[in-house]
């Protein structure tokens, strides 16, 4: 546990000395890394959390047990991690947690079900992770799209969703691709990077709170190898969903703090 622990520590330095400031100069994202969370006291009752993407999201979730805190419906990966810890710590809080992840989807199958899969749950806070399949699918599934349409596409419902939720938080995950996974060929190196600046560069702009999973994994590699953390460089193992969600809680964090 003290080795553990020692990484994370180290692993947050690097990053946050990393990553600091991304994008424009006159806006600032905030940028957390996984470490030992301690659960802040500002967190508001009521709270609805919206966990938005893809695959990585999804985790196996049943679709049909779409209600709040459903554990199916929560699916087994870094979400249903996130809710166990929330839920457990803040039993008077009211938090409602819901997954809308798919399974392969890209930002314009996001846009063609927004108000049933976000604008219509009212998020307080939504936390949101895509952009692998707008450049994998790319290379397998005969997909036209491009690192510009992703951004325009992203940025539109972004637009969307702060003109409709204009209190709303937004927490996002930078799209990752691990080295040495069984997925990951020498053009996702080349190719695949526009797409994480992109989503870097939208979360500064839309003023989120970033976590720079890329940076996670490939800091995570020094500890154990791709096989442990994320075989084929895409879909986290569960020690893999573990570190997202330490990350993702210390992001928690930082909004209500």
């Amino acid at each position: 546990m003290t080795k553990r622990r020692n990484f994370i520590k180290k692993s947050s330095l690097g990053l946050l000395a990393g990553v600091s400031t991304i994008g424009c100069a006159t806006a600032k994202t905030n940028v957390v890394s996984s470490k030992e969370s301690v659960m802040p006291a500002g967190v508001p009752k009521d709270l609805t959390i919206l966990f938005q993407g893809d695959s990585i999201t999804d985790g196996g979730r049943d679709r049909g047990a779409y209600y709040a805190n459903n554990g199916s419906g929560l699916g087994g990966g870094y979400v249903k991690d996130i809710a166990f810890n929330l839920l457990g710590t803040h039993p008077t809080k009211n938090i409602k947690i819901y997954n809308r992840g798919i399974s392969g989807h890209k930002v314009p199958q996001l846009d063609a079900r927004w108000d049933d899969d976000c604008l219509n749950l009212k998020p307080d806070l939504m936390s949101l992770m895509i952009g692998v399949n707008d450049y994998w699918h790319t290379l397998d599934w005969n997909y036209k799209g491009t690192a510009q349409s992703y951004n325009d596409g992203l940025r539109g419902l972004l637009d969307r969703t702060f003109s409709a939720l204009p209190n709303l938080k937004l927490i996002m995950l930078e799209p990752f691709a691990v080295a040495g996974g069984s997925a990951i060929t020498a053009a996702w190196n080349r190719d695949f990077t526009p797409y994480r600046e992109i989503a870097r560069n939208i979360a500064t702009e839309y003023k989120a709170t970033l976590i720079p999973t890329h940076t996670l994994f490939q800091d995570a590699l020094k500890e154990a190898p791709v096989s442990y953390w994320c075989p084929d460089g895409v879909h986290p193992s569960l020690a893999g969903s573990h570190l997202m969600a330490n990350a993702w809680l210390d992001a928690f964090n930082s909004v209500y703090a």
